[in-house]
């Protein structure tokens, strides 16, 4: 009897690495609902809306012509835009737990080495969703609209939504190689404007000077914005959303996400 009571007082309950998982992303969504984390996913449309299309809708509109309003051509950028910022603010989080110990807590735990990453993505996609549904509502409001069949409008958002992961997986990588948070986010915060202001989905590619043109139309933020555009119904697209449109753009992001998520489990690793 007294063998049978130590049996069962020493049996472990098994571990489900579902419930790890939903208890480390609660632990992340929750609080980011009281920082201010979810409030700048929803203000970040608006203020890249404001910031960009007021003052420069009579030039573009006549740079553009009637092939396409300045609203339509501008919404894939302030989407990006909105989604690099989740980039950053992953950043910051991967950097936080890292410089915290979280880590090293979580190395000392029987928990899954992908288990922490996946519960930081899941907080990331959560604020992914809110910054997509905020430039929405953003874009709607100048003026964009859905002009293509609904499996366009689904591609537009499924894309939208893989990028923001890829970008959100390479915040966590940096962030969680970084040893000071502040830091991280403000060296991340300039790339993100360059890339954004040197590209096609801020003004068309004949704009910019000869010699930037080829970096111009190359870049990923620029590829990306083709594909978003062909998506949402850009009439100027000839042949519509075919593989050649579509190709360069999703190996960026799958490219991304195929690079960071090895790196990053590698690096919470060491950390731990």
């Amino acid at each position: 009897m007294t063998t049978q009571v130590k049996a069962k007082a020493t049996t472990r309950p098994e571990l489900s690495s579902f419930q790890q998982w939903w208890v480390l992303t609660l632990r992340l969504i929750a609080p980011s609902l009281r920082s201010g984390e979810v409030l700048t996913a929803i203000l970040a449309p608006l203020v890249f809306t404001v910031g960009f299309f007021i003052p420069l809708q009579k030039v573009m509109d006549l740079q553009l012509g009637d092939s396409i309003s300045y609203a339509q051509f501008l919404m894939p950028l302030i989407m990006l835009q909105s989604l690099s910022f989740t980039g950053i603010t992953a950043a910051f989080r991967a950097s936080t737990d890292a410089v915290e110990g979280i880590n090293r807590r979580f190395g000392a735990m029987p928990i899954g080495a992908a288990i922490p990453l996946a519960a930081r993505m899941a907080s990331n996609m959560f604020r992914c969703i809110v910054s997509v549904i905020a430039a929405i509502i953003c874009g709607y409001v100048i003026g964009f609209r859905f002009t293509d069949r609904i499996e366009y409008t689904v591609g537009f958002l499924a894309f939208a939504l893989l990028v923001g992961a890829a970008l959100a997986l390479g915040g966590d990588v940096l962030g969680s190689l970084s040893s000071s948070p502040e830091a991280t986010t403000q060296i991340l915060t300039l790339p993100q404007l360059i890339l954004g202001l040197l590209s096609s989905g801020f003004a068309p590619v004949s704009i910019f000077p000869s010699y930037l043109q080829g970096f111009v139309r190359n870049q990923p933020v620029s590829q990306f914005s083709y594909a978003l555009r062909g998506l949402g119904g850009d009439p100027t697209l000839g042949e519509g959303v075919t593989w050649g449109l579509m190709g360069p753009p999703l190996a960026w992001a799958i490219g991304m996400i195929v690079v960071f998520v090895p790196i990053s489990i590698r690096a919470n690793s060491r950390r731990a």
